[in-house]
C-alpha cells in the first residue's frame, strides 16, 4: 500500500455516507407427506411484532452474508444443524429503500433446504427474537397469510427458483437423506411444485440416468421394499418439465 493511500485511508469519513445495514433472511424448506413445509417465526418485538416472518437478522462485522445465515438458522429456529442434512445457497438481494420501516436495510435472502425422511420435521425453537416458531405448508402461507416486511416477495422469490431448478438438477435430493427410495425422491417433487402425484413409471425413466443404484433395499409400511439410490449426475438430461397449472 502506497503511503498516498495510506493518508487517504486514515482520512476518511464513513460518517459522511448514509447509514445501510446489512441482514440475512432465511427460507427454509423440508418435505414431509409430499408437502412442502417452512420454516417461519412470530417476530417477538417491533417492528411486525407478533406478525409472521421468516427467520434472519443483521450481519455481525466480523461476519460474512453466509455465515451469518447459517448462524441466523440456528438462533432464530433452534435447529441443531449438526444433526441434519442441511444446504444453504444465496437466493437474491433485496434492497428497496422502503422494505423496513426501521432505516435503510438490505437483505441478502438464502435458501435452505433440511433433509428429512418424508414422515417428520426437525423441531423447532424460537431464538431471542420470535415468540415462537414452527413449520407450515409453504404454499399455504404464500396464499393465506401476511408476512412482515418484503417476506412475502422473498418467500415467492424461493419457491420459483426451487421449482425452476429441480427441472434440469437433482437439487430435490438435498430434501432427502443421501440414500433414498425414489418414491421419497417423487414425493419432494409434488410438494414443490405443489401438484398431484406424478406419474411413477415416467418419473422413473426420467431419474434413471442420474442415479446411483446402491443395491440396498428400504422397508416401507406398504408394498414391497423400494430400491435405495444416491445421486450420480446433479444434471437432469433432458430436464424433467413441470405440469402446467391445475393439471392431474
Amino acid at each position: 500500500m502506497s503511503t498516498e493511500e495510506e493518508q487517504f485511508l486514515r482520512d476518511y469519513e464513513p460518517k459522511e455516507y448514509p447509514s445501510v445495514a446489512l441482514t440475512v433472511d432465511l427460507v427454509v424448506f423440508a418435505v414431509t407427506d409430499s408437502i412442502l413445509h417452512g420454516a417461519f417465526v412470530r417476530r417477538g418485538g417491533h417492528p411486525f411484532k407478533g406478525a409472521l416472518a421468516l427467520p434472519g437478522g443483521f450481519v455481525e462485522p466480523d461476519e460474512d452474508a453466509l455465515q451469518a445465515a447459517w448462524r441466523e438458522l440456528e438462533e432464530e429456529t433452534g435447529l441443531d444443524l449438526g444433526s441434519h442434512r442441511a444446504h444453504v445457497e444465496q437466493l437474491a438481494t433485496f434492497s428497496s429503500p422502503k422494505r423496513d420501516p426501521r432505516m435503510r436495510v438490505v437483505s441478502v435472502a438464502h435458501l435452505a433446504l433440511l433433509a428429512t425422511d418424508g414422515r417428520t420435521l426437525p423441531e423447532l425453537n424460537p431464538g431471542s427474537d420470535a415468540s415462537a416458531a414452527h413449520w407450515q405448508p409453504a404454499h399455504e402461507v404464500l396464499a393465506d397469510e401476511e408476512l412482515a416486511f418484503d417476506h412475502r416477495d422473498i418467500l415467492t422469490a424461493a419457491l420459483e427458483r426451487l421449482a425452476g431448478k429441480i427441472e434440469y438438477t437433482l437439487t430435490a435430493a438435498k430434501l432427502v437423506p443421501e440414500e433414498f427410495a425414489l418414491y421419497q425422491l417423487r414425493h419432494v417433487y409434488e410438494a414443490v411444485w405443489n401438484t398431484a402425484k406424478l406419474d411413477a413409471g415416467n418419473f422413473t425413466r426420467k431419474m434413471s440416468g442420474a442415479l446411483n443404484d446402491t443395491g440396498k433395499k428400504l422397508t416401507r409400511s406398504k408394498g414391497a421394499p423400494a430400491s435405495v439410490f444416491t445421486v450420480k449426475d446433479e444434471y437432469l438430461s433432458p430436464p424433467l418439465v413441470r405440469p402446467s397449472a391445475g393439471a392431474q
